[in-house]
C-alpha cells in the first residue's frame, strides 16, 4: 500500500474513539495524518468526549483524552492531502461555522478524493453543501439533517463514490477497512 497524506479535522468534545483509534489505526499501516483544529495550533491539544450507549434515548458522554493537534490549520494546504477524516461527537456542531473547515471539505469533495466521516462529522459535510446525491449514513439523529442536504440515508456503512459514513464507533472495523479499500484504489 502506497503511504497516503490524510487530514483530519478535530475539535474540541470530538468523541475520543471516533478521533484516537482512526488517526493511530491509519498511522499503523503507514499513512502520514495531520489533525487540525480551527483558531489552535500544533502541539495544542483538544478535549475530547467519550459517547457511551446503555440504551437511553440518546448516549451518555464522559469527558474523554487530551489530543494533541499534529499541524496547524491555518498552515496547511488541502491540495497537499490525499484524503480527509471527517469524525463526530459534539464537535462537528460548531466546526462547521468555520469557513476555513467548509472550503477544506469542499475542496476534497471537487478533487473527488476519499473521505471518511462518521456519527456527527456528516453535519460538516452537509454545512458544506456536499452531499446532494449520495447514499450515506450518520449518527442517526443527524439523519434530518443529511437528508435536507441531499443524500439518501442507508443503515450501516456506506461507500459511495469517494465518501465513507459510518453510524458511530461501534463501526469502526468496517468503517475504517472500506475507507482503507478506497485509499489503496485512488
Amino acid at each position: 500500500m502506497a503511504t497516503k497524506r490524510l487530514l483530519m479535522i478535530v475539535g474540541d468534545f470530538g468523541e475520543d474513539y471516533e478521533i484516537m483509534v482512526p488517526f493511530q489505526a491509519l498511522q499503523a499501516v503507514g499513512h502520514e495524518v495531520d489533525a487540525v483544529c480551527p483558531e489552535k495550533e500544533a502541539g495544542e491539544t483538544i478535549k475530547t468526549a467519550i459517547h457511551d450507549f446503555r440504551g437511553d434515548q440518546t448516549y451518555l458522554e464522559e469527558r474523554g483524552h487530551d489530543f494533541e493537534l499534529t499541524a496547524t490549520m491555518s498552515e496547511i494546504d488541502p491540495a497537499d492531502y490525499d484524503g480527509l477524516v471527517v469524525p463526530g461527537g459534539r464537535a462537528p456542531e460548531y466546526l462547521r461555522g468555520y469557513d476555513v473547515v467548509i472550503e477544506t471539505v469542499q475542496h476534497f469533495f471537487e478533487a473527488g478524493k476519499p473521505v471518511a466521516s462518521i456519527c456527527h462529522g456528516p453535519q460538516i459535510l452537509a454545512a458544506a453543501g456536499v452531499l446532494d446525491g449520495y447514499e450515506m449514513t450518520a449518527y442517526p439523529a443527524v439523519r434530518p439533517e443529511v437528508e435536507a442536504a441531499g443524500c439518501s440515508w442507508v443503515d450501516g456503512v456506506v461507500r459511495d463514490d469517494n465518501l465513507v459514513t459510518g453510524q458511530a464507533w461501534p463501526d469502526h472495523p468496517a468503517w475504517i477497512a472500506t475507507f482503507l479499500e478506497l485509499l489503496e484504489e485512488r
